[in-house]
């Protein structure tokens, strides 16, 4: 795949991830002083948006190329690995906190007793997933801008 599309495919899926994660995150305040009965109804409204997860694979294999393909180039390397590096860790964070929390509470349709925790806990890690995805996208801009293109040799 030649390095142009991949720059373009790593900027356009972290920007279409960006979208679900930050919406989360803006939700955020809006969500804190609900009873648990309403926040389970308003938690509902996130039915499906595990699709978002085949984006994120988009978004893990492009920037993981770009890195790749950028080792050559220090500076756009450094950020590209930042920017994979960062996503990895949006992942890792969603892994450990969200889906618990999703699992513990039968994707919000049940309140256990840790309900409170598991609430906090989810909020949080969507929120530090959603600063990782942003980061993530920053620093990928950075390495694609950073990007030293050779010009065809002039004969």
């Amino acid at each position: 795949m030649p390095v142009r599309a991949v720059r373009f495919v790593a900027i356009l899926s972290l920007a279409l991830y960006l979208v679900p994660s930050g919406a989360h995150l803006i939700a955020l305040p809006n969500k804190a002083g609900l009873d648990d009965a309403t926040y389970l109804a308003v938690q509902q409204i996130y039915r499906g948006w595990a699709l978002a997860g085949l984006v994120l694979v988009v978004a893990l294999v492009s920037t993981g190329m770009l890195a790749f393909l950028s080792r050559v180039q220090r500076r756009a390397f450094l950020l590209a690995a930042v920017g994979f590096g960062s996503l990895v860790a949006s992942a890792v964070t969603f892994f450990v906190l969200v889906f618990p929390a999703n699992q513990a509470t039968g994707n919000w349709t049940r309140v256990p007793p840790e309900f409170p925790a598991l609430r906090s806990q989810w909020e949080a890690g969507h929120a530090i997933a959603a600063l990782l995805v942003l980061l993530a996208l920053i620093a990928t801009v950075l390495a694609c801008l950073a990007w030293c293109e050779v010009p065809p040799s002039a004969e």
